[in-house]
């Protein structure tokens, strides 16, 4: 963990954000929390992208055990005093008890977009990009079940990348995936390609129509050949819009 570098210091405070650090880099990052107005800061301000993600889940009550389990595993082994610092208390971690008041993280299908956030901010944030270029990230879900499929990420400038996350259905035979996009505003959709399932996908951002944020990125079912009328003909497997990091 580097906090001087800025790429580095700003998925650390995501991760952190999200209870993934572990017991020995989270105390090292509270310790420098403690001093580090310019860190809280980050740290809030990934609470409030997270936030806004986990609002779009549906409500689940997690079980009476959940928590408890969590916590066991995330806390587990005794905790020095140098491992406790008091100066950084008022910036909670996720898992934290003022995070777990706030009924805004929707659980099951949270769980699933946190779980997307930290693969994302490992290759959004820790790859080389243009010194202070936007950066983008789409979180793909199956519509109705909410199902996390793909992340898109994207950096002005530079790549987009369209990665798979969990498990995904087979593409039946003679059908392939289709990539398109489409800003707020367009008068239709752009086609990206055909994908594999279960492949990452790069192409340059250069190659879009547009990049910016609430544009939307979806997969659909199409022929094998592709939509032959330059429009999505099969059904929508996975959509979702873009914020900006």
């Amino acid at each position: 963990m580097s906090l001087g570098d800025p790429h580095e210091r700003s998925a650390t405070a995501g991760e952190y954000v999200l209870g993934t650090l572990g017991a020995s880099e989270r105390a090292e990052f509270e310790r420098a929390l403690g001093e580090d107005a310019a860190l809280q800061a980050e740290v809030y301000a990934w609470q409030d992208r997270l936030l806004g993600l986990a609002g779009r889940a549906a409500p689940a009550e997690p079980s009476a055990g959940l928590w408890p389990a969590i916590e066991a595993r995330l806390l587990s082994g005794p905790a020095t005093s140098a491992e406790t610092p008091t100066r950084a208390a008022a910036v909670p971690a996720a898992n934290d008890p003022a995070w777990r008041r706030l009924r805004r993280w929707q659980w099951t299908s949270g769980l699933a977009i946190a779980a997307s956030l930290v693969l994302a901010t490992l290759l959004v944030l820790r790859a080389p990009a243009p010194a202070d270029a936007p950066r983008y990230l789409a979180v793909l879900q199956a519509p109705g079940s909410n199902t996390t499929g793909w992340v898109v990420e994207a950096t002005a400038g530079g790549q987009l990348r369209l990665v798979p996350v969990g498990t995904t259905e087979a593409v039946p035979p003679g059908k392939a995936l289709q990539f398109w996009t489409k800003a707020e505003g367009a008068a239709g959709p752009t086609s990206l390609g055909l994908v594999r399932a279960g492949q990452v996908t790069e192409l340059p951002v250069a190659t879009l129509p547009t990049l910016e944020a609430r544009q939307l990125f979806e997969l659909t079912l199409e022929p094998e050949t592709g939509s032959p009328i330059g429009r999505p003909t099969g059904p929508i497997l996975f959509v979702g819009r873009s914020v900006r990091l």
